[in-house]
């Protein structure tokens, strides 16, 4: 496969027993390790939460908190629908499609990563604060 230039997310807490290389349709790649470590024990609180999904504000906390989608997603949805329509007006199985294609693929791929960063971060914070979560749909 040859030498490839790999940007580090973080340490690996431990040597890795395998590792998987993963592409995307974006022509993106990843390498997913598995290293075995030991559960993190979190210390226990009396906190509890409620949470309520909804469509003006993502969520709703209880104590009143609100919390709004990332402000990125909402500048990027603009351009989203500007390169799936130009891929629209490409003949299939040109180069040029393909170009436009993997164009899209890249900005969804972005868009997806936008939203997992802001879930993983927002779930995580609310874990760590909370012994007991609550949610409302």
């Amino acid at each position: 496969m040859g030498k490839l230039k790999i940007v580090w997310s973080r340490e690996l807490p431990a040597p890795p027993s395998s590792v998987t290389v993963i592409k995307d349709s974006a022509h993106r790649y990843f390498l997913s390790f598995v290293v075995e470590i030991q559960p993190e024990i979190l210390p226990k609180t009396d906190n509890s939460v409620g949470i309520d999904l909804g469509i003006k504000t993502f969520a709703t906390f209880s104590d009143g908190t609100k919390v709004d989608d990332p402000k990125p997603l909402k500048k990027r949805i603009k351009k989203l629908r500007k390169l799936s329509k130009s891929l629209s007006h490409k003949t299939k199985g040109s180069k040029r499609y393909e170009k436009a294609r993997i164009r899209v693929a890249k900005f969804n791929g972005k868009l997806k990563d936008t939203r997992t960063d802001f879930l993983h971060k927002l779930s995580t914070e609310i874990i760590r604060e909370n012994q007991t979560v609550v949610l409302e749909v």
